[in-house]
């Protein structure tokens, strides 16, 4: 899992029939000081995140393990929306 901020969002007329009726959203890396990394990936929303919510990204096999996204060609999933980080020096 990943912090990042939604950045954009992804717009395909023509995709896999699998993907159909899924947002995709374009999210940047961020560390814990919330500046934005030049890294990047586009995540299948599953929580209605917007431009610019810092949000959770999970990726990888586990991304498919939500009611959405189960069993679907997703690499990427936004899992939550960060309402705020407590970080301990």
């Amino acid at each position: 899992m990943f912090l990042g901020k939604v950045v954009g969002t992804v717009w395909a007329t023509r995709k896999d029939e699998e993907l159909v009726g899924m947002k995709l959203q374009i999210v940047k890396h961020v560390g814990l000081d919330y500046k934005t990394k030049e890294t990047f990936v586009v995540a299948v929303d599953t929580v209605q995140a917007g431009v610019g919510d810092v949000v959770l990204v999970c990726s990888g096999s586990s991304a498919r393990q939500t009611a959405l996204t189960k069993n679907k060609p997703v690499d990427a999933v936004i899992m939550a929306v960060i309402d705020k980080l407590d970080i301990a020096d």
